[in-house]
């Protein structure tokens, strides 16, 4: 009988083909294999697998947020542990960020016995099934850009990492935005969000100027940002305008479902709290305007109403955020003069587009259509009430990665 590496091995290249029936044959072959041997090679593979994701770019959320999309629940939940598991294992240097993300995961590894028999629950061929079918997701995964250090190199996390500040603004900018999302009152959602995006943009001319002056600068970073289905495109493209906003720059991979936004760490904190707080306004509102077009008779297909909505929502938005950050850096200019200012931001933008240059040299635009004018103009509504002044429509593109 074949040892239990090579059992793995067949379930796993069975498990890659559209041979459905030659895939449980060798699930059943790994079922009579002897527990400990094949459990201790499916493990050795595992974190294998999962050890080589980290210098390929991927970050402990990225392969949780692909795990869950693609997985059932139980073989996410299952590399959530082996990532704990190699962690414990790694002889090298970890950055904090990695160990921080792992423990929001809530990933756990107890012991390397009986890893498997706990998962079971009496059913075994379900946890091996579980477990061939996230090797197969491990050992699949592409290469994508580094954005951080992974384990094993120093722990480069630049000062005021993104999402991390604890500062009294950045507080102050989710107490805004938490008012803004559960708010009925169209006006106050709008005058909320309207500060929100003021501290943030005055908050990124300030750690702008005092990074000039730094002996060690901050250097662009990134991180991602989920697109789920549905509506995925629409939701890209809130990013992109959102990061427009904010002096970043968005790449959007359909295929593996995010959003790679590049910026300095003030500006990708402001982009992720503002993206999250109005993706949820967004949401509401188009719920709101779906439930009033059937009131008045109208149609009970949803899909073009919805993803116009989305689209106008997100292009009028990213008008509106656009023209409080250019506000606020006039206010800047006349408070600090153009020379002082102008240089120092123009440089950081160039900056964040070399990044994104090297590490996306062939990315494309993808032109979204519009199918349904209610949608398109209830969206543009809708992102009215949610943020600060008029402009007029734009092409409706997002940068997508080949």
């Amino acid at each position: 009988m074949p040892d239990a590496e090579e059992l793995v091995a067949a379930a796993l290249t069975a498990a890659r083909g559209t041979d459905v029936r030659e895939a449980e044959r060798a699930l059943d072959r790994l079922v009579v294999g002897a527990p400990p041997a094949v459990d201790a090679a499916l493990l050795a593979r595992l974190t294998r697998g999962v050890g080589r994701a980290w210098p390929r770019g991927w970050q402990p959320v990225d392969l949780d947020r692909l795990a869950s999309r693609r997985l059932e629940p139980a073989a996410a939940r299952l590399l959530r542990d082996v990532a704990v598991a190699h962690r414990r294992g790694h002889p090298g240097p970890v950055p904090t960020w990695f160990d921080d993300q792992l423990t929001e995961l809530g990933g756990r590894w107890d012991d390397d016995a009986e890893w498997l028999n706990r998962r079971a629950d009496g059913d075994r061929i379900t946890a091996l099934r579980d477990a061939v079918d996230a090797l197969v997701l491990v050992e699949g995964l592409p290469p994508i850009a580094v954005l951080r250090p992974p384990p094993g190199r120093p722990d480069a996390t630049p000062r005021g990492d993104a999402g991390k500040s604890g500062s009294r603004m950045l507080d102050r900018v989710r107490a805004l935005l938490a008012k803004a999302e559960s708010t009925t009152f169209p006006a106050e959602a709008e005058a909320l969000t309207g500060k929100a995006q003021e501290l943030m943009a005055r908050h990124s001319i300030d750690a702008a100027l005092l990074d000039a002056t730094a002996e060690r600068p901050d250097r662009p970073s990134g991180i991602r940002v989920g697109t789920d289905a549905p509506y995925a495109a629409a939701k890209a493209l809130l990013v992109q305008e959102v990061a427009g906003a904010n002096r970043c720059e968005s790449v959007w991979s359909d295929d593996l479902g995010f959003a790679t936004v590049l910026g300095f760490p003030a500006d990708l904190a402001a982009v992720e709290l503002l993206h999250t707080s109005l993706l949820v306004q967004a949401t509401a509102a188009m719920l709101r305007g779906r439930g009033e077009r059937r009131a008045k008779g109208g149609s009970r297909r949803t899909k073009a109403y919805d993803e116009s909505f989305l689209n106008a929502f997100a292009l009028r938005i990213g008008e509106r955020l656009r023209a409080a950050t250019e506000a606020a850096g006039q206010e800047a200019v006349a408070a600090r003069g153009a020379d002082a200012l102008l240089p120092v931001l123009a440089a950081r933008s160039d900056a964040v587009r070399e990044r994104l240059d090297t590490l996306f040299p062939g990315v494309t635009r993808h032109r979204l259509s519009v199918r349904d004018a209610e949608g398109w103009t209830s969206g543009t509504s809708a992102a009215d009430r949610a943020s600060l002044d008029a402009g007029a429509p734009v092409r409706q593109q997002v940068r997508g990665r080949r």
